[in-house]
This record gives C-alpha cells, structure tokens and sequence, in this order.
C-alpha cells in the first residue's frame, strides 16, 4: 500500500468515526434518547485516532516532512473531518507519494530505523502497528475520557 493510499484511508477513518461520535453526542445529549453511538463510536473513534497519529508518523518519518507539517498533520485529528482537509493538502504538496522512500534507501536517522523495519517487514510491521494501537488504546483507557 502506497503512502498516500495507507494515509488517505486512515484519514477517511478518522473522519468518519469521528462523525459517528458526534451523531452519537446529539442522540446523547440533544435528543436524550440513547447513550450506545458514544460508547461504540467513542471507543471506535479513539482507537482510529491512534492509528492515524501512528500513520502520520510514519508517513511523516518516510517522508521526511518537517517538523510543523508533521505537527499540522497530528493537530488535524483533533478538530472534527480535519484530517480530510490535511490529507488533501499535503497531496496537494507533494508530500505523500506512490512508493515507500525507506524501502529503497538505508536509514539515516534514528527515527528512520524503526519505520524502514516496520516497511520492510509488512506482516510485522502490521502486527506492531496493532499491538501499538492497542497498547495506547489501554493506556488511554486508564488514563480516562476527556473531561466534559
């Protein structure tokens, strides 16, 4: 999968799970009718914002965007459908692309050594990329929901 194919896909995701949450906050809170779209979408939602986070930073490293575009790209999961929007831009840019830089050049950096390993090794690098998900997801549950 293409970097901006994997970025785009997980952008899309981000988006959609985050309208199912807020169509869930409406039935919550304005329509007092059920409470279920929060606790499935919130959940859905939180585990697709880690995985966006962890996507652009390996897009970000692979790419080698800037610091503030990389930054740019993991604010853009904050605000509701932004993701789309940055997705956009920065295709628009340039700075996706059709083809992994990091599998045909050795890392330079530190931070390229462990995103070369994780495209040269898919089935791992897949299996690292859900055991690191699912690793945030419980951290973030204990930690707790956002105060609101």
């Amino acid at each position: 999968m293409s970097p901006t194919r994997l970025f785009r896909t997980v952008a899309l995701a981000e988006a959609v799970t985050w309208a199912g949450l807020l169509t869930g906050m409406v039935l919550k809170y304005g329509t007092e009718t059920t409470e279920l779209g929060v606790r499935v979408f919130g959940m859905l939602h939180g585990v697709v914002f880690i995985a966006y986070c962890l996507t652009t930073l390996v897009v970000a490293v692979d790419r080698r965007w800037s610091a503030a575009r990389t930054a740019v790209g993991l604010l853009s999961a904050v605000p509701p459908f932004m993701t789309v929007w940055f997705d956009r831009h920065v295709e628009s840019r340039g700075a996706l692309g059709d083809s992994w830089r990091l599998l045909g050049e050795d890392p330079l950096r530190p931070a390229e050594r462990p995103v070369a390993w994780l495209l040269r090794n898919p089935l791992r690098g897949a299996l690292a990329a859900l055991v690191a998900v699912a690793a945030l997801t419980g951290v973030a549950l204990l930690v707790g929901p956002p105060a609101g």
